[in-house]
């Protein structure tokens, strides 16, 4: 499998890749710079600041985006129009970070410190009526989290554990039963992840320029290189949702040895993913 870059350098910290065809294509973050970036049909890039971060997105089912932001979610409607919701916390300390949807149609969204300080975060989940709870605390760097195919389980990354977490789900008990699916070989740290339509899992692993590929039983089967050392997030998208999508990131990156960092590349990975879950709200 081989990868292709897609754009220059474009992004300090690029993020959390959505393919959804109501946007013509895909979107993803610069995260810290508060951006959110289009990529279309002629490779052009274009952004819209959406505050002072933008963590992660996902399409809403009446068209726009629900965004995490620094501290909570941003509504954006169909028009374009951007409603930020109340402040979940009040510390500057921690921003949020990744998420994604259920299958029931709420959004998650999980943060993290600036200095990752172990167990200052949590993961929130905004329902489509806006009321939002915690679901999961203690975390310390919250990113990839998406479900099975069949919606009965859910795969978690909180970064400083160098493993991917699963736990049961169903609309009512939610997420139980956290245990390990698998952990990373040499001290790898999973970042975002995706999950393809065989129920195979694919994380982007920060400091080993890949992306990891594990079988439904968590057998590591599968590595992309990435020539670019941080590596942030993946997604399918395409028009048959068989190309992997993947972000990079130039922070704490010294880019004379590491030129294409912060660069959108692609793959063709032989295997096709899910449609992107919408927010209900």
């Amino acid at each position: 499998m081989r990868v292709e870059q897609l754009t220059d350098p474009v992004a300090y910290h690029a993020e959390g890749p959505v393919w959804y065809p109501g946007w013509g294509g895909l979107r993803f973050v610069d995260m810290l710079a508060g951006d959110v970036m289009s990529l279309a049909e002629d490779g052009s890039l274009s952004r819209r600041h959406v505050g002072e971060v933008a963590a992660a997105l996902r399409p809403r089912a009446g068209g726009g985006a629900v965004i995490g932001v620094k501290r909570g979610f941003a509504l954006e409607d169909p028009d374009g129009t951007l409603t930020a919701l109340p402040h979940l916390w009040t510390d500057a300390r921690v921003r949020m970070n990744e998420g994604g949807c259920d299958p029931d149609g709420n959004f998650y969204c999980g943060s993290m410190a600036y200095d990752q300080s172990p167990g200052a975060a949590a993961v929130y989940r905004l329902a489509p009526d806006g009321s939002v709870r915690i679901v999961l605390d203690r975390v310390t760097v919250s990113n990839g989290l998406e479900w099975s195919p069949d919606g009965s389980r859910v795969y978690y990354n909180d970064t400083a554990t160098c493993a991917i977490s699963v736990f049961d789900y169903d609309a009512r008990a939610g997420l139980t039963n956290r245990r390990t699916f698998a952990e990373l070989p040499d001290g790898g740290r999973p970042d975002g992840l995706t999950v393809d339509a065989d129920g195979g899992v694919w994380t982007a692993v920060s400091n080993g320029g890949a992306v990891y590929r594990y079988s439904p039983g968590g057998v590591l089967d599968d590595k992309l290189e990435v020539p670019a050392r941080k590596v942030t997030a993946c997604t399918f998208g395409g028009e048959r949702l068989d190309q992997l999508f993947i972000t990079t990131s130039q922070e704490n990156v010294d880019t004379r040895d590491d030129p294409l960092a912060g660069s959108l590349f692609r793959a063709d990975v032989g295997v096709e993913g899910q449609p992107v879950r919408l927010f209900a709200g």
